[in-house]
């Protein structure tokens, strides 16, 4: 054509090399079934040659990329390249991040999106995030137990640089504001209780039998506002986290480890500055005084809820502060059911990981009954330190974060029928109206059965605790509260966001690991499973004793609430949160 030839098979020929052509010509116009070709400017030229040889690059990184995830994919498990090799190179830390965020659904733009697609599609993957998943757990990059939650939540597992050299000042000065008013409690025995694995100790317990017979206990509470002041550096970052989260793999507390364990934990033998919560108790097990000071004391025994257990049993006249705790634990017990308390006691699962990024780490699982004499000491004791501390501040009229839940519209006694236990515990919990807070005055806690609570004893763990922290010591110096009630109330939404999310974390790594417990059971293995209800028909909801995780099945005609069965795990799989029983029938 370009000769003047006008040969229909040249036309064509030439027809088709411009229609096919994407750089140098472009349609100018269309007759009918005629097209009218011509060049392009120089500059559109040049720059579709540019964007050409941009996606023939991108292509090949592409490419070369899939490769090496094919690569690591079929290397053996202690050989595959580190999480860290595959940030190095710039490309290849796009990439590794769009699929590691189109796995945890949370692509930050369409750019991410899209090349994570290109990548599963390349390696002949469906475009889903459990497909992402597994393909970084078979490159190595994720652990085979990975806690997508814990990414998906975007949970802040470490602290800044300014933060850590803040808590190493604050343990290197060991500073006191309170150091004047404090009380020397250090002739006390004193016992701390609790987990075995527990790193930040908040609280621990003494008690004495008074000439005229009533009983006296002290509940000395861990002092971190001793070193950490309202609106601080540290404080803001403890209101930002509102709770240390504890899962069976790690813990990552509300302060920096460092500080939380060894500035402002309890530790034997070891002068400690605390705020104690005293009270003497009537013999029917309600309060007839109390105080609340700062104190200095000397823990004598960390123990764990097995090692009281055991001290207890043994009887030992040496140790007859711990049967009085006991019995002043009981007293307050009974006194609360008689004020309409709800006994919500349950069996409490705890495990520990050891090795997480194990393939198959070590799981230790233990499984706690909360009616236990030990559980229960620490519990009512706990309670009763936040009735105190709600009473202390209503008569002064502080602003704390008060905490009430009202009663059940259904009659308790409606379940007498059901067996005492976890049965009757799983019934009474599902009728449970929703906790309140009020940030003026007390209100009434109708499962717990007392006229007002502040939770006070955990101000290592809970930022709500610490905020009661403040309120109270401020007033016991003699200041003004740092915060207004409607302060603490604005304070309190986002705290408790934090504090439901850390919950829900907690929860869902708890059940992922009893069930990764559970698949690892031999086949035949058989479970005591306590029926809690009906679902429907013969469909039961099982409490699995061994392990402490609720879960159904279709149980025998004649079995009745209440009865335990037997049964065998069928399927587990814990990623995929499921968990499938048969009854074993004889």
């Amino acid at each position: 054509m370009i000769f003047g030839s006008s040969d229909p098979l040249d036309s064509y020929s030439a027809h088709l090399l411009l229609s096919r052509d994407e750089i140098y010509f472009t349609v100018l116009e269309t007759k009918g079934s005629r097209s009218v070709y011509g060049p392009r400017p120089t500059v559109q030229v040049e720059e579709l040659i540019r964007k050409k040889l941009a996606k023939e690059a991108a292509d090949k990184e592409l490419e070369e990329f899939v490769k090496l995830l094919a690569s690591a994919k079929s290397m053996p498990l202690d050989s595959k390249p580190s999480k860290c090799s595959w940030k190095v190179e710039e490309n290849n830390r796009f990439k590794i991040e769009a699929l590691e965020a189109y796995a945890i659904d949370a692509c930050k733009n369409d750019d991410q999106r899209k090349t994570a697609g290109l990548i599963l599609k390349s390696l002949g993957l469906q475009k889903t995030a459990s497909s992402a998943v597994n393909l970084l757990i078979d490159i190595g990059y994720f652990p085979v137990h990975v806690n997508l939650d814990l990414l998906k939540l975007n949970i802040q597992t470490n602290y800044s640089d300014d933060i850590v050299s803040e808590a190493e000042n604050l343990l290197a000065e060991s500073s006191d504001t309170d150091e004047i008013d404090r009380i020397d409690l250090t002739h006390l025995k004193v016992y701390a209780i609790d987990v075995d694995e527990a790193d930040e100790l908040d609280d621990a317990l003494s008690a004495t039998r008074l000439e005229d017979g009533r009983i006296k206990v002290w509940i000395h509470v861990a002092d971190p506002t001793s070193l950490v002041q309202p609106g601080s550096l540290l404080d803001r970052d403890a209101r930002k986290r509102g709770t240390s989260i504890f899962l069976p793999t790690a813990t990552y507390p509300m302060f920096p480890g460092k500080l939380a364990m060894y500035g402002m934990s309890l530790k034997q033998g070891e002068l400690c500055k605390a705020v104690t919560v005293s009270v003497i108790l009537h013999s029917d097990g309600s309060i007839a005084e109390y105080s609340i000071n700062n104190s200095i004391i000397k823990p004598t025994y960390m123990l764990t809820y097995e090692s009281a257990s055991e001290l207890l049993n043994l009887n030992l006249e040496e140790e007859v502060e711990l049967k009085i705790l006991l019995e002043a634990a009981l007293r307050r017990l009974q006194w609360r059911r008689e004020q309409g308390a709800i006994d919500t006691a349950q069996l409490e699962t705890r495990i520990k990981v050891a090795n997480p990024e194990d393939p198959e780490p070590l799981i230790k699982l233990y499984v706690e009954n909360q009616s236990e004499p030990t559980m229960r000491l620490v519990t009512e004791m706990m309670i009763l330190c936040g009735e105190v501390v709600a009473t202390f501040g209503s008569l002064k009229n502080i602003p704390l974060p008060y905490r009430g839940q009202p009663q059940s519209n259904i009659d308790a006694s409606l379940f007498s029928h059901l067996p005492e236990g976890p049965v009757r515990s799983a019934a009474l919990v599902r009728t449970m109206r929703a906790a309140e807070m009020d940030f003026r005055k007390p209100i009434r806690h109708g499962v717990l059965g007392i006229p007002g609570y502040v939770q006070f004893t955990s101000p290592i763990r809970r930022y709500m605790d610490l905020l009661a922290h403040y309120q109270v010591k401020a007033f016991i110096r003699g200041d003004a509260p740092p915060f207004t009630a409607g302060q603490l109330e604005g304070i309190a939404s986002i705290v408790n966001m934090h504090t439901r999310v850390a919950k829900r974390l907690f929860s869902t790594s708890l059940r992922y690991w009893i069930i990764e417990f559970l698949r690892r059971q031999p086949k035949e293995k058989k479970f005591r499973a306590l029926i809690l209800r009906f679902i429907k028909d013969r469909t039961a909801a099982l409490l699995l004793m061994e392990v402490g995780i609720q879960a159904s099945t279709w149980v025998s005609v004649g079995a009745q609430i209440g009865d335990e069965v037997e049964v065998r795990v069928e399927e587990a799989h814990p990623r995929d949160d499921v968990l499938s029983l048969k009854e074993v029938i004889s």
